[in-house]
């Protein structure tokens, strides 16, 4: 008698698990519809505004469509889905490529902006453009119609009397020099380290 009696209780006791977890299931089923509804409730006025302003839209712009048109772009977008995906697979490796070459550009950058501001710092850019404005008052100078130069040795040491023909001939001379050290008897080009022990 007890062992049917403790069987008894061992169905009662599953039977009673199971009408809980009966339950519990049903419980959550019901939440989940009420979310769906609640959901359902929310979205039905931004559906409705969306729908509205589409069909404003449409209308707006259906002049200028044709149904024709939109069903031959649907089927060349149906026939070139291969070739839509195979180019959003370069567009990714592009970017993956750009994403990559970004910090080398950077760092190329700062290197090109560093040297670029010691060669201002030295003096290049003055001396560029300076070179620039004599260049043009050269070219003005020569393409003007004058009297034909006298090259006497008269005409020449007169010449030397000016301070403007004094201050070139130094300045060429100061060039020609610097020229000059960086170049041995050969006409090669001396390394800089050779140019120091020379000086």
């Amino acid at each position: 008698m007890e062992p049917t009696i403790a069987s008894l209780n061992e169905k009662i006791d599953a039977l009673t698990a199971q009408v809980a977890y009966l339950t519990e299931q049903a419980r959550r089923a019901e939440r989940s519809r009420q979310e769906r509804e609640e959901l359902i409730r929310d979205l039905t006025p931004v559906a409705n505004e969306a729908f509205r302003l589409t069909v404003q839209q449409l209308e707006e712009v259906q002049e200028y469509i044709d149904l024709r048109d939109l069903l031959r772009l649907f089927k060349r977008l149906l026939r070139n889905g291969r070739n839509l995906e195979k180019m959003l697979d370069q567009l990714e490796s592009t970017l993956d490529l750009i994403e990559t070459m970004l910090p080398i550009s950077d760092e190329m950058f700062g290197k090109v902006a560093n040297t670029l501001e010691g060669l201002e710092h030295k003096g290049y850019f003055a001396l560029a453009q300076s070179g620039v404005q004599i260049a043009d008052k050269v070219v003005t100078t020569l393409t003007q119609p004058t009297q034909p130069l006298d090259t006497s040795l008269l005409a020449l040491a007169r010449q030397m009397n000016d301070p403007s023909v004094r201050r070139g001939l130094a300045l060429m001379l100061r060039v020609l020099s610097v020229v000059g050290a960086q170049v041995d008897e050969r006409g090669s080009i001396v390394a800089p380290a050779r140019i120091e022990k020379a000086n």
